[in-house]
């Protein structure tokens, strides 16, 4: 099964994805994951990227969908896998279309004010990167990572005006493709407010149906 997984940030679609993937046998296909490796091989469109991300630009629509084709052709991905973070526009989605056909997208549907204490309650350790959070899964010491004694702090963008605005950018340019794949038929909501066990039960049902 050929999957798009749609959502704002903080829906939990990373998450998700890593768990649905063992249960489907597809391939997890993030954007962040297909540029890392393309800046790591130092190929021609992967030096592209890395010029752009030293930039502190975003990368543009021409690159993005080369560097997802080309993903997409390789061999274990002919059958299924779940697409994160692309498409992003509906030009994306658009040449997506041309070149991979998907079965169903996947809108994780969630209130800006529960991804506003998810995001803006979440730590991060510099060493080893692990996600703790001030509500959900805090540290037994402030400040401290449990697992490597790294310094967690809050990122940048995990600040409450930050995610506001991530979510303004995310309402204008991913928002609308909800409404694009709900008029061609491939669209499933789902509630991404419970635990992450009931919505993967809850997935798991949806795409039975």
């Amino acid at each position: 099964m050929k999957l798009v997984f749609l959502g704002p940030p903080g829906a939990g679609k990373g998450t998700l994805a890593l768990r649905m993937t063992k249960i489907l046998n597809a391939p997890h296909i993030s954007t962040g994951n297909i540029f890392r490796e393309a800046i790591a091989a130092a190929s021609q469109l992967g030096l592209k990227v890395k010029a752009i991300v030293d930039a502190g630009k975003l990368v543009d629509d021409g690159t993005t969908i080369e560097l997802v084709r080309e993903r997409l052709a390789r061999a274990d991905v002919v059958d299924s896998y779940i697409l994160d973070g692309f498409p992003r526009t509906i030009a994306q989605a658009e040449a997506l279309s041309g070149f991979s056909n998907i079965d169903r997208v996947v809108n994780f549907d969630v209130p800006d004010s529960v991804v506003i204490e998810r995001l803006s309650g979440r730590f991060v350790c510099r060493k080893c990167g692990f996600n703790w959070h001030k509500t959900f899964n805090p540290p037994e010491k402030d400040g401290v990572c449990d697992k490597c004694g790294g310094e967690v702090y809050t990122r940048e963008d995990d600040r409450a005006e930050a995610v506001k605005k991530r979510l303004d950018v995310y309402r204008e340019q991913t928002a609308p493709l909800i409404e694009y794949y709900r008029k061609k038929g491939l669209l499933v909501d789902i509630d991404a407010r419970p635990d992450v066990d009931s919505i993967v039960e809850n997935l798991k049902k949806l795409l039975r149906t």
